[in-house]
């Protein structure tokens, strides 16, 4: 039986081009996919259009400040949050971890340091996404889920689209982004026939656990996997 990993993107959001290049060297360095957008605006763009698995996110931002990219992210999904600022106010750091941040690192700042703060972040969420996996398991060669060792009667797209949910707890699939792993053959697919599907696996998944509710919606995006607590 084979586990899905998830992928390791990193979204660095930092108006400095020059800070910017450096973290994404050192993330590179660590084997991390690694991105980086120079404004708030853009940034938001880039996650309603992949949600990365870690975003590291200066609080100064011309087009949308970091707080408000915080605060917008964390109505989508729980991916992890490093804020950076020059700010070393007290009051301005309870701010940003109010606003959803995991953890807060003030400039300057030393590259390792921060790695060593990606790390921390990715090992807790990498603990959320295990323990997903001891309730529910993937068999990719058999187009099949179990929810606890039970298994869902699935059709090979309800399958597909339950396994890319899977391998991400936590992050916002658009429906186009579900869409294009449905079928091999690209066909015109409806969003509607996403809906469609989504609602059988719910049926499915509560035909064994009532009281289950991880497949979430998420208004004018798409749907996530929330990884249930036990």
């Amino acid at each position: 039986m084979n586990s899905v990993n998830p992928v390791t993107h990193v979204l660095v959001v930092e108006d400095d081009p020059k800070i910017a290049q450096v973290v994404l060297d050192y993330l590179c360095s660590e084997g991390h996919s690694a991105q980086a957008s120079h404004d708030g605006l853009a940034a938001m763009a880039l996650i309603r259009e992949r949600m990365p698995d870690l975003l590291i996110l200066d609080v100064m931002l011309p087009g949308m400040d970091g707080l408000a990219i915080c605060q917008e992210v964390r109505r989508l999904s729980e991916v992890p949050i490093i804020m950076l600022t020059a700010r070393v106010d007290e009051v301005d750091r309870l701010l940003g971890l109010d606003s959803g941040a995991d953890d807060y690192v003030t400039k300057p700042f030393s590259p390792r340091e921060l790695m060593a703060r990606v790390r921390n972040l990715l090992r807790r969420y990498k603990g959320q996404w295990e323990l997903s996996q001891s309730l529910w398991q993937v068999d990719e060669a058999g187009l099949r889920v179990a929810w606890r060792r039970t298994w869902l009667d699935l059709t090979p797209v309800e399958f597909r689209i339950f396994s890319r949910l899977l391998a991400q707890p936590g992050r916002v699939f658009s429906r186009s982004q579900l869409i294009d792993g449905m079928h091999a053959d690209q066909r015109d697919i409806s969003d509607r026939t996403i809906d469609s599907h989504i609602k059988n696996l719910r049926k499915k998944i509560q035909s064994i656990e009532p009281e289950t509710e991880c497949i979430a919606s998420v208004y004018g995006v798409g749907y996530r996997f929330d990884a249930p607590s036990h």
